[in-house]
């Protein structure tokens, strides 16, 4: 039976698409015969305390020579002087969800700070494995990773089944998204905010997403909802539970994520999977990810866009039911996550032999 220790940081449940991937993945693993053993990090990633950096270097120094250590690029990334410190004696596979310098909200010290400290990282990890393509041709772009050493494995989706789309005097918009800068919930409020006053259909908007990881961001955020004069028409719900979140996607009409960049885009796919018509924008793999003739992609920190694509899907229930049925049809192309855990399987044995 094949070991591995996988190394996180924070807390594996955390209800985010990054921390998702990681759990789908390793329940997928043991099915099929992998021992994976937890080795938490600590908190404060991307910028841990010296105290959490050094905590981590014992726990990881302490393993058997040999040792295959899945790490996420949370912590991983942070850890470059670790990193180069244990990478004789531990085989290092990094898992990538996207770089942490592209994350938005930095002053210009932070970035370099993250792109150096990620560049030194994994420099001294055997394999990086990342979650789209888009994020390995950044990770060659941006360390100099060569592509030999980098391998895709795209997040998979659960299919649910069909159900009927809810009907009702109100459009129910969803949005799924850990609130931060990056997800751009500013520009989806200022692309709304033309058509609030619109007879022709009412319309409402669910965020269901951590409130804590930038408190700045939800306050901003609950200031300029009120100035567009939007606070009744948004509800921040905070990090939902799975069946939860089930429920959200069934009762919604329409799906709207206005991210500035993502290393994938989960919540796209999982969208995608229950039927909604999606509205998507940013960098990074969200062209790739959002089909065409299912989706309307908005290009990034478009809020022009944003708007005309919401005027179509709010107050026209033909489009609306267009791509719903497109997008029940782009679904059945999504990997599943059997399949993507075979591959990340697959690409450790071929790591360790």
């Amino acid at each position: 039976m094949p070991d591995l220790v996988f190394a996180y940081p924070g807390d594996l449940n955390t209800p985010t698409g990054g921390y998702g991937y990681d759990r789908q993945i390793l329940a997928g693993l043991r099915p099929l015969g992998w021992q994976v053993t937890l080795l938490p990090l600590g908190d404060g990633f991307p910028f841990p305390s010296q105290e959490t950096i050094n905590k981590a270097s014992d726990k990881l120094a302490t393993l058997p020579d040999g040792t295959l250590v899945v790490a996420d690029g949370l912590a991983f990334g942070a850890l470059g002087e670790v990193a180069a410190r244990i990478a004789d004696h531990l085989t290092l596979v990094a898992l990538v969800h996207h770089p942490l310098c592209q994350e938005n909200g930095l002053d210009t010290a932070q970035k370099h700070v993250l792109l150096e400290g990620e560049r030194v990282a994994l420099q001294h990890a055997r394999h990086v494995i990342v979650t789209s393509p888009a994020t390995s041709v950044q990770v060659q772009k941006l360390f100099g990773v060569d592509g030999s050493r980098v391998t895709t494995v795209l997040p998979g989706t659960e299919k649910p089944l069909p159900y009927p789309r809810p009907e009702g005097d109100v459009v129910k918009l969803l949005s799924v998204g850990t609130v931060v800068p990056r997800k751009g919930y500013d520009l989806l409020f200022s692309a709304l905010a033309p058509l609030k006053d619109r007879k022709e259909a009412r319309w409402h908007l669910d965020i269901v997403g951590g409130l804590t990881s930038d408190p700045a961001c939800h306050a901003d955020l609950k200031r300029q909802a009120t100035d567009l004069g939007l606070a009744d028409r948004i509800t921040f719900h905070g990090a939902v539970p799975g069946d939860d979140l089930e429920a959200f996607y069934r009762a919604a009409n329409v799906f709207v994520l206005a991210s500035r960049y993502e290393g994938y885009g989960m919540a796209y796919t999982e969208a995608l999977s229950h039927g909604l018509p999606v509205i998507g924008s940013g960098g990074g793999a969200v062209r790739d990810t959002l089909p065409d003739g299912a989706s309307i992609y908005c290009g990034t920190e478009d809020v022009a866009a944003l708007g005309e694509a919401l005027e179509r899907l709010i107050f026209d229930a033909s489009e609306r039911g267009r791509l719903e049925q497109a997008a029940r049809i782009a679904a059945r192309d999504l990997p599943d996550w059997s399949d993507m855990a075979g591959l990340f399987a697959r690409t450790l044995s071929e790591i360790g032999s």
